[in-house]
């Protein structure tokens, strides 16, 4: 298993509820308000990117977060390949 990097910007800010909703499913994803933009910075593990990424949009999907992009570090992709 390895540690995946990922950043979940989401569609809309966070409330306070929907944040303690979030870390009740969630632990090794931190929620912040960045200039305005909402986003959850994940440290994830996973065997692979794909389910890093499939396993931490259902969470914060269940938290109600609409999630507008992913972004990562060219790295991030290059070793995928």
């Amino acid at each position: 298993m390895k540690t995946h990097e990922f950043t979940l910007i989401l569609a809309t800010n966070p409330t306070e509820q929907s944040a303690d909703k979030f870390y009740g499913i969630c632990n090794d994803g931190t929620l912040a308000v960045r200039c305005g933009i909402a986003h959850i910075s994940f440290h994830r593990d996973a065997d692979s990117l794909e389910e890093a990424l499939r396993s931490a949009l259902t969470d914060v999907d269940a938290a109600g977060f609409a999630v507008e992009r992913v972004e990562m570090e060219p790295s991030a992709v290059l070793l995928m390949a």
